[in-house]
C-alpha cells in the first residue's frame, strides 16, 4: 500500500492564504467582474476561482498570484519595476551567505 502523507498547514498559513483569497474576491466585486470572466483570464476553471477566493491551499501559488495582480491586490511591490528591484537586492543578499546549511552537531537540550 502507497504511502500517502497529508500535509497539515499550520494557523498562520490558513489565515494568510484566506486573507489573499478574500482580497482577490474583494478586487473582484471591485472592479465588477464576475466570477466567469476572471476565472478566464486566469486561466482556470470557475471552480477553481471559487476554492482560491475560500483560501484552499491546494490551489497553486502562481493561480493566486495572477488573480490577485489581475483585480490589482498587491502582494509585494506596486510596480514591476520595483519588484524587479527587490528581487535583485533578495539575490545580491543569498550570493554572500553560504549555498548549503549543515545542520549542527550539537544536540539541542529542549527538555523543560
Amino acid at each position: 500500500m502507497p504511502a500517502t502523507s497529508k500535509h497539515v498547514y499550520g494557523r498562520y498559513t490558513r489565515e494568510a492564504i484566506g486573507l489573499l483569497g478574500q482580497m482577490v474576491a474583494l478586487g473582484r466585486r471591485k472592479k465588477k467582474m464576475t466570477a466567469a470572466s476572471l476565472a478566464e483570464r486566469v486561466g482556470i476553471s470557475r471552480g477553481t476561482l471559487v476554492r482560491l477566493e475560500k483560501g484552499d491551499p491546494k490551489v497553486e501559488i502562481g493561480v493566486f498570484f495572477e488573480a490577485a495582480a489581475i483585480v490589482g491586490v498587491p502582494l509585494f511591490e506596486s510596480d514591476l519595476r520595483g519588484l524587479q528591484q527587490h528581487s535583485e537586492r533578495t539575490a545580491d543578499r543569498l550570493a554572500v551567505l553560504p549555498k548549503y546549511v549543515r545542520d549542527r552537531d550539537v544536540e539541542v537540550d529542549d527538555d523543560f
